[in-house]
């Protein structure tokens, strides 16, 4: 995250014009700290070691000077950059920035490789030929036994969020791709901490590195309250409508990733019956103070808006943010949540985050310093009492209008020409300016499913896997060499559920069953479906009656895994699940018996199995 101010500090880092360029159009001037001190050395071809906070601007700190070294003239090109992220999202936001940063440089082509992801579209571009590689370490080990991703003209490396892929169980992936990759190239480590064995690898492999501090000075304010929803069983729009309807609210800035996003939002909270108004990059500079301008003055109530068109936004009046889309870091974050609780007033934001953002949520814990409470959105009940009790306190106000006694008299008189009850005349009144939208909403479908995900460390722990359990058939079992640690790990990786919250497990020669809260979202499930685990389809479905029979009458008896007795560990079942990933399209047999030969020499310890 680089600062917006009117100066030309980048110039005097002595980096190429297509790279200024580049930043010039991004509207980045000033580095942050962290690119102050890291760019010049490693444009000096120096190893670097940083600690520094997600958030800090260090994803330019790195990407800027590689970009500043590459040789765009080899034809095909070939792999010069090389980028370990932890998480598949994260290796996509750095691909991108990759891409932003050397948006002026011709020929530059940036790839992501990463888990869940077909092999097939990865190979082809790795064919085509790339400059930068950005990838997690299991996918990039795997393309690299292939034989389909060459380290032999590599000239950098970078290791993002290094403490996080100790974490994660992926440093032994790391320490064999950097075993792997030539002697000569330069490394650039990025991380949060600094653990012991983060600073056994930077001293067996980095040479004679430069270590650079920033102090994270990111922080919220204490007026903020901040809370977070974990998106599960409910449309995103229709809990934001939810929440705005019953917060007590003076304005409102939603923030969304995209253009498009925000005018399809601002359209769907419209039709549920709110003020509002989309702010769009394209507005010329009149339409966009005139909708600010209503914003101020309570002719609208919320803003639907970019980070891009939110720039330089100042209202005092907003009492709440709302992060409808997470945004990419801890700092954008700040920036957003900033704009309320000022002036010593109390303010309020809210982060829609999915399953697979939820490590967000401690990033954002630990940079702000503030505990993040996980809520959930008003119930169809709760709305009924709020929107009965309001049209009460209309009644009431209308009582106390001069025009009262002129309406009282014309009713009476209707109420006699007509021989009507007078509650039957002022109920046919309150339909006429109800109008279309009713009063009740319809009554909820049962919703189980916030219980289903345990809390994140620093979010504070409200919300608890309770639920019961379900059992489901899953289509991969002990013939296909899958394990309970394989198991498992699919399921809290792709669905973001804790360790805790996945029961029993059971592995048949051909299926395996496992035992899921009760109350598993719909959209959760149909996902389970398409996840791989040891080149199979988890296939997932409830368990029937009918499959005690097939299933007991399988070859052998099943194998019962409890977690408890094998000393599970949801970290290293992550982390076997990454590794294990097969492709959406089955290798050739012959490459899948290497693959397998090869992934038993590397894959780490399973949990013990209990009969």
């Amino acid at each position: 995250m680089c600062e917006k101010m009117d100066s030309n500090d980048f110039v005097s880092l002595g980096l190429p014009a297509p790279i200024l360029d580049a930043l010039r159009m991004a509207e980045y001037a000033t580095p942050s700290p962290i690119q102050a001190r890291t760019i010049p050395l490693l444009l000096a071809g120096k190893d670097v070691i940083a600690q520094a906070q997600t958030g800090t601007g260090k994803t330019a700190a790195f990407a800027i000077p590689f970009l500043s070294g590459l040789d765009l003239s080899l034809r095909p090109p070939q792999v010069k950059v090389l980028v370990l992220t932890p998480t598949r999202e994260l290796a996509m936001q750095v691909a991108e920035s990759f891409s932003k940063y050397g948006c002026q440089l011709r020929g530059l082509r940036v790839l992501p490789i990463y888990g869940g992801q077909d092999y097939g579209v990865q190979i082809q571009a790795l064919k085509r030929g790339v400059h930068v590689v950005v990838g997690t370490p299991g996918r990039v080990m795997d393309h690299m036994r292939r034989g389909t991703l060459s380290l032999a003209h590599l000239s950098g490396v970078v290791l993002d969020e290094a403490d996080e892929m100790l974490r994660m169980g992926f440093i032994d992936d790391v320490e064999w791709v950097l075993s792997q990759s030539p002697a000569q190239r330069q490394i650039a480590l990025f991380s949060a901490t600094m653990p012991a064995e983060i600073r056994r690898i930077a001293s067996q492999y980095l040479r004679a590195p430069e270590q650079v501090i920033i102090e994270n000075r990111a922080t919220a304010a204490a007026t903020i309250a901040q809370k977070a929803w974990v998106v599960a069983g409910m449309s995103k729009a229709e809990a934001l409508s939810r929440m705005l309807e019953t917060a007590d609210s003076d304005g409102v800035i939603v923030f969304v990733k995209t253009r498009s996003g925000a005018i399809e939002l601002a359209d769907a909270l419209l039709e549920r019956g709110h003020s509002v108004a989309a702010l769009n990059g394209d507005m010329n500079q009149k339409q966009r103070e005139h909708t600010i301008e209503r914003l101020k003055r309570g002719q609208i109530k919320v803003l639907v808006a970019t980070d891009v068109a939110a720039r330089g936004l100042d209202v005092d009046r907003l009492s709440h943010v709302i992060n409808f889309d997470a945004p990419f870091d801890a700092e954008t974050y700040v920036h957003r949540i900033g704009r309320t609780g000022r002036a010593g007033r109390e303010g309020e934001s809210i982060l829609f985050v999915t399953h697979r953002e939820r490590r967000l949520l401690q990033t954002i814990a630990r940079t702000t310093r503030q505990p993040i409470a996980l809520i959930h959105p008003p119930t169809v009940a709760e709305i009924n009492r709020l929107r009965i009790a309001r049209f009460q306190a209309q009644i009431g106000a209308a009582m106390a209008s001069p025009e009262f006694s002129f309406f009282k008299e014309l009713v009476a008189s209707y109420r006699v020409e007509n021989n009507c009850d007078e509650d039957d005349v002022a109920a046919a009144i309150a339909v006429m300016l109800q109008g279309e939208r009713p009063l009740r909403m319809k009554k909820d479908r049962p919703e189980n499913t916030e219980a289903l995900f345990a809390s994140s460390p620093g979010v504070a722990p409200d919300l608890r896997a309770a639920a019961p359990s379900v059992r489901y058939v899953i289509e991969v079992g002990r013939e296909h060499g899958v394990s309970a640690g394989n198991i498992v790990g699919a399921i809290a990786n792709e669905t973001g559920l804790s360790g805790a919250a996945i029961g029993r497990i059971e592995i048949y020669p051909a299926h395996s069953t496992v035992d899921l809260p009760e109350g598993m979202p719909d959209n959760v499930l149909q996902h389970l479906q398409k996840v791989w685990v040891c080149e199979r389809q988890l296939c997932i479905r409830r368990w029937e009656k009918q499959d005690a029979v097939h299933l007991q009458g399988a070859a052998g008896p099943p194998q019962a895994f409890s977690k408890k007795a094998a000393h599970f560990s949801p970290k290293r079942a992550k982390a076997t699940h990454k590794r294990n990933k097969a492709p959406h399209k089955a290798p050739h047999k012959a490459s899948q018996k290497a693959s397998h030969k090869a992934s038993k020499r590397t894959a780490a310890p399973q949990p013990r199995n209990v009969a």
